[in-house]
């Protein structure tokens, strides 16, 4: 019994022995697994702030490579539109819709308008937001940018203005200006020949908020983290607390929270994000979106560097409450204090379970990353499309646009470069100028290449080309393309095929050459003609003082003397009319200038067989004119008639004011042939003329045209073709003149 007593209390002992050592070792476990989850959750949570930092890196870097490239972009429709003729000559027609068609692919971008200030600087050419143009008078020239561009050393440069808020136009909005001076250097065949002046200078005002929302915005890091931006000097570009928005970065907290110290943050912007460099940290904040409350946070910061703006950088950071990681690694923590508090063999499914569960938590941040991942490949699909869009731009381009490099090795070109060469672009990327053009050409065009790399600066020039023994006329800008480092690393050739345009000047050379040479013969034999007409009239008058008054030879020489009077002042009619005056009139007698103009052709209507009726209006007010260039404009309008009565015919010719016009208008009504319906819209045109070979040049009307619309007059004209209607046929031409009032003093240009 003895020995049975002492073998269960052995047995129990050995069993209380074991119960306490399995204790102890269960102790010892917990308090193990206690002080290693202890040290796992602060492990958790660095790797899971780093990582989460790091994510917060990469938003960060993807908003600011958003903000360079629409910053590059506005920069390159900046660039382009400056090169439209429409700006640089500032066309009528045209110059409002070429910047409409701009602002539409900007404006989402943030520019509010488009401004284009003149040479004088006191008129602005604007389009607005909405698409509404309009001119503004002002003393435009003493703003910043407008003196900047006037200095000849900033050609082809862009000015960059400081942020502002405080704007009349645009109230409560962050404006910022980009200005490039505009000279005449581009051509078209309304101004084949570039003069190289200042034009003016093209404004772009961008809304700097609108621009940096467009890329930060939609950033959300983790549950309720995001974006914010600050410029190079501290100053809130975008907040999602809209005051913070025009403040500077480091005043605002402290006026919000005055009590909290925001040290750590402060020295992050001014050691770090302020001096344009990257990387994350964390920093003590007094609120996160509408909770106000002391806390951590995650931040990651990204620099904003436009290649095409290297004067002035931005600072992009994504934010997050370090919460939101502590409330992760907590719900961790908390479940393995539950499965250590259980008995020895959950340990076993604990441990399975938390295996389980950091199982389930890797793939539920590899699915975080991976949706991180798909959000920022959809914005790199946006920006690629963007980028297409821009290459549809160029390759839609009736110009050719390449790029080559310092040997003239063609690295890029647009459909239209390709079309010229009859080859695809794939065929013709890596070949030199060499392979293309005749060796001259090759030569011409990579010393002009040469030039661009030496200077670094713009070349517009028009040269002759040769292509498969054809030879054209190009009119080229090539432009400087830099690297980071700002050294030249290609060239961007823009080039247009002008060929017809300079076969026309050439012709209009000719013909004007030709004109010129026909009125200085004309002029010389009417003045030749002056002398045997002097001596006809001197020795008829010799034979009437000798022959008696009442005979019939006595009634010829009269005749004759009265006859060759008459050839003498149709001879100083035509000296007269051919003389150009000395001093150029700003107004002038319409009247009187009819009337010189008929007497030089008064005897050629006898011999034309026409009638003139004239119905000049007494006592008319002077027109805004020269005397000689109208009586140009009135003598082709009356030969025109001439030729248009061939068998003879009615030519009236009447003048009248429209009071409420205040104009003069002066009609020439022949009863002639009329003109044809497809000529009608060509009349105009220079050289176009139904006339045959050697009677006429096709440049009267045009010139007339030009004439009447430089003194800001018009002409219109009715007409009748004698197949439409023989017994009303006939052409009536109007030409009005604004009148000049006695006390004003207009000048002509």
């Amino acid at each position: 019994m003895k020995k049975e007593k002492i073998y269960f209390a052995e047995k129990y002992y050995n069993i209380r022995k074991v119960i306490l050592f399995v204790g102890i070792f269960v102790m010892v476990l917990l308090m193990v697994a206690f002080c290693m989850s202890m040290f796992s959750a602060g492990q958790m949570k660095e790797i899971i702030s780093e990582d989460f930092n790091q994510q917060q890196l990469v938003l960060a870097k993807y908003a600011a490579n958003r903000m360079e490239n629409s910053l590059d972009f506005i920069k390159r429709e900046l660039l382009l539109l400056n090169l439209s003729p429409s700006i640089q000559y500032l066309e009528k027609v045209s110059w409002a819709s070429r910047m409409n068609t701009t602002l539409s692919a900007v404006k989402d971008d943030g520019v509010l308008e488009i401004k284009f200030i003149d040479h004088n600087g006191k008129t602005a050419y604007i389009v607005d937001k909405r698409g509404i143009s309009h001119v503004v008078q002002g003393h435009f020239a003493d703003t910043d940018y407008y003196k900047w561009a006037g200095l000849k050393k900033n050609e082809n440069r862009i000015y960059v203005s400081e942020i502002t808020k405080e704007s009349r136009q645009y109230p409560e909005k962050l404006v910022m200006i980009l200005a490039t001076p505009t000279y005449e250097q581009s051509v078209d065949e309304a101004y084949p020949v570039a003069t190289g002046n200042l034009s003016g200078v093209l404004i772009f005002m961008i809304d700097v908020t609108c621009l940096v929302e467009k890329a930060v915005k939609l950033i959300k890091s983790g549950k309720t983290g995001y974006a914010w931006v600050i410029d190079s000097k501290g100053v809130f570009l975008y907040h999602p607390q809209r005051e913070f928005i025009g403040d500077n970065a480091f005043n605002a907290r402290a006026m919000k929270k005055p009590k909290i110290s925001f040290s750590q943050i402060n020295m992050i912007q001014k050691e770090k994000m302020l001096e344009g460099k990257e990387g994350t940290g964390h920093y003590t904040s007094g609120w996160h979106r509408s909770v106000e409350i002391e806390m951590e946070k995650l931040i990651a910061y990204a620099p904003v560097y436009p290649r095409a703006y290297p004067q002035f950088f931005w600072s992009v950071a994504v934010v997050a409450p370090l919460s939101e990681i502590e409330e992760s690694v907590h719900l961790v923590f908390i479940r393995q204090l539950y499965i250590q508090g259980s008995i020895l063999l959950a340990i076993i499914f604990g441990s399975i379970y938390v295996i389980n569960f950091e199982q389930r938590w890797s793939r539920t941040l590899e699915a975080e990353v991976m949706k991180k991942t798909d959000d920022l490949k959809n914005s790199l699909e946006e920006l690629k499309k963007s980028e297409e869009q821009y290459k549809i731009l160029v390759e839609s381009a009736d110009d050719l646009i390449f790029t080559v490099d310092e040997e003239a090795k063609f690295l890029s070109m647009n459909r239209c470069t390709a079309d010229f060469f009859g080859e695809r672009s794939d065929n013709l990327i890596g070949k030199t100028m060499s392979d293309l053009f005749s060796f001259q050409s090759a030569q011409l065009q990579m010393g002009f290449i040469k030039q661009v790399f030496d200077t670094e600066r713009n070349v517009n020039i028009k040269y002759p080309v040769e292509v498969g023994n054809r030879e054209y006329w190009f009119s080229s800008n090539l432009v400087p393309l830099k690297d980071e480092e700002g050294k030249v690393f290609a060239v961007l050739g823009l080039s247009r095929d002008i060929t017809e345009t300079k076969k026309l000047e050439e012709e209009q050379m000719y013909n004007t050459e030709r004109l010129a040479s026909l009125g200085t013969l004309s002029a010389g034999v009417a003045h030749e003609l002056n002398n045997p007409i002097a001596v006809i009239v001197g020795f008829s008058e010799l034979l009437l003082e000798k022959m008696e008054s009442d005979s019939k030879s006595h009634e010829i020489l009269k005749t004759i003397d009265r006859q060759a009077l008459n050839c003498k002042k149709i001879v100083e009619s035509i000296l007269s009319y051919a003389r150009r005056p000395e001093t150029i009139e700003y107004s002038a007698d319409v009247n009187e200038n009819i009337e010189k103009v008929i007497s030089v052709v008064e005897n050629i209507l006898v011999t034309k067989k026409i009638t003139l009726k004239k119905h000049l209006t007494k006592d008319l007010p002077k027109v805004r004119g020269d005397s000689g260039y109208l009586q140009q404009v009135f003598m082709n309008f009356i030969t025109n008639a001439f030729g248009a009565m061939k068998g003879g015919g009615i030519l009236n010719i009447s003048t009248n004011l429209n009071s409420s016009e205040n104009k003069i208008e002066i009609l020439f009504k022949d009863t002639g042939r009329g003109i044809k319906r497809e000529y009608r819209n060509k009349i105009f045109d220079a050289f176009f003329t139904t006339k045959k070979v050697g009677e006429g040049t096709g440049l009267g009307l045009s010139v007339s045209y030009g004439i009447i619309k430089k003194y800001g007059g018009d002409i219109i004209f009715n007409t009748v073709a004698e197949e439409e209607d023989m017994a009303s046929k006939g052409t009536t031409f109007t030409v009005s003149l604004p009148v000049v009032h006695p006390d004003s003093k207009q000048q002509t240009d």
